[in-house]
């Protein structure tokens, strides 16, 4: 499991890339896929998937019999780091730099001194204003940098770094052997692309740490790796669903982009993207409005995203009695604010299949005075109204330029999934 999970990642440098890579595993397991925005005519027993704006991917499976239900498990596809400005190419004293601005809630100084690459779309001149030509493209090579102070310029950097995300975050890519301007990054990428720098007229390209995922530990017990934020569930989510032969109801996996940046796009999870998803499966299965309706109110929905586990450096972060250490199995988490989607029902719903499926499971909440995160479950449960439970695995080190987790833990997770899915 947890190669694949490398493997995964390592085809997923984006949010694009995510998408074409949920995309062959839904086709290898016999997926058919739709388009987007037309009408559906879909059959007892199918298997389909469709996307949407590019970044974003749902696919679903339909029961054999007359039987309804509808379960639902969402992720998103998106992760944070870096993301190439407009007229990004720099050119100072030789050197040719990228400006670049952060997206997400980063850890700036994981990204210095590491090979970096980058990854996203270009989209050409097509053959009107209305139809442009869009490329998915990975330079899938090590390219960038963002070279550390030497400390020796600044003694007390170990005594706290403070990084100005503009003038220190700027990665360094080229030397420039002739005094040229900032038209040399257009160039160099249209011609990775074999195009002229005419034909780009605007990319959407992702800085990505450009090092593999690897096992470590005594035991090769830990996985150390880019984007396990969220692409641990994203690839969960698409195994069990793959896995399925649920002969009962609707079973359906949503990938939202732009969870790190608050959801609220066309293609996030506080959009109406679901909600018309939903009414476009129900309609091709001759089912109705009210149809709907009755099966969200008896629904359920897994948000799958990751959980902070307990550091073993840092223990007084963690709360007092809901302390999940990595190996020992998924996380459900609870909060009063709702900045995760639960409540007590759904919670032992969640426990009771993890306990009838002897999958390892533990409990996760903020310290008080300490706020944590959010994730996309609250927002998509007040969107269906359906209830919902957050669930994932425990992460070190998360919104680092690489995480850290158990492998075990992984495997826990998807179990849970093919359970929810069953």
């Amino acid at each position: 499991m947890f190669q694949e999970l490398l493997a995964f990642i390592a085809q997923a440098p984006s949010p694009c890339h995510t998408v074409r890579a949920g995309e062959a595993m839904l086709t290898e397991a016999g997926f058919s896929p739709l388009a987007w925005g037309k009408p559906w005519l879909l059959a007892p027993g199918g298997r389909y998937y469709t996307k949407a704006f590019g970044s974003s991917l749902l696919a679903f499976t339909v029961g054999s019999n007359s039987q309804r239900g509808l379960r639902i498990a969402a992720a998103h596809t998106d992760f944070p780091g870096f993301r190439v400005k407009t007229s990004a190419g720099l050119a100072k004293d030789g050197y040719g730099l990228v400006n670049v601005e952060p997206y997400g809630g980063l850890m700036l100084s994981s990204w210095l001194d590491r090979p970096l690459s980058l990854a996203g779309q270009i989209v050409l001149r097509g053959k009107d204003a209305f139809s442009p030509e869009v490329c998915l493209f990975d330079f899938a090579r090590p390219l960038l940098t963002i070279p550390r102070l030497a400390i020796h310029l600044d003694r007390k950097v170990n005594e706290g770094e403070k990084l100005d995300r503009q003038k220190s975050m700027t990665p360094l890519a080229s030397l420039l052997k002739e005094e040229i301007g900032g038209e040399f990054f257009l160039e160099k990428l249209a011609r990775e692309i074999g195009r002229a720098p005419e034909d780009v007229l605007a990319y959407d390209l992702n800085v990505y740490l450009a090092e593999p995922g690897a096992l470590l530990g005594f035991d090769g017990e830990f996985i150390s790796a880019p984007r396990l934020d969220n692409l641990t569930s994203v690839h969960a989510c698409l195994s069990a669903l793959t896995a399925s032969s649920a002969e009962n109801g609707i079973r359906v996996v949503s990938l939202f982009d732009h969870e790190e940046v608050g959801s609220r796009t066309k293609q996030g999870a506080d959009s109406s993207l679901l909600p018309h998803f939903l009414e476009a499966v129900y309609r091709g299965l001759s089912l109705d409005a009210d149809d709907l309706a009755d099966d969200l109110a008896q629904g359920f929905l897994l948000s799958v995203d990751a959980a902070h586990g307990l550091h073993p450096n840092y223990e007084d972060k963690a709360d007092p009695t809901n302390r999940p250490r990595l190996g020992q199995g998924l996380v459900i988490k609870r909060a009063a604010s709702q900045s995760y989607a639960g409540d007590a029902t759904a919670s032992a719903v969640v426990s009771a299949l993890c306990e009838a499926h002897e999958i390892p499971f533990q409990c996760f909440a903020n310290r008080s005075d300490i706020p944590g995160g959010s994730t996309l479950g609250s927002l998509v449960s007040a969107r269906l109204g359906v209830r919902a439970q957050d669930v994932g695995v425990p992460l070190l080190a998360m919104h680092s330029a690489r995480e850290l987790m158990a492998a075990a833990d992984q495997d826990a997770l998807t179990r849970l999934l093919s359970a929810f899915f069953a």
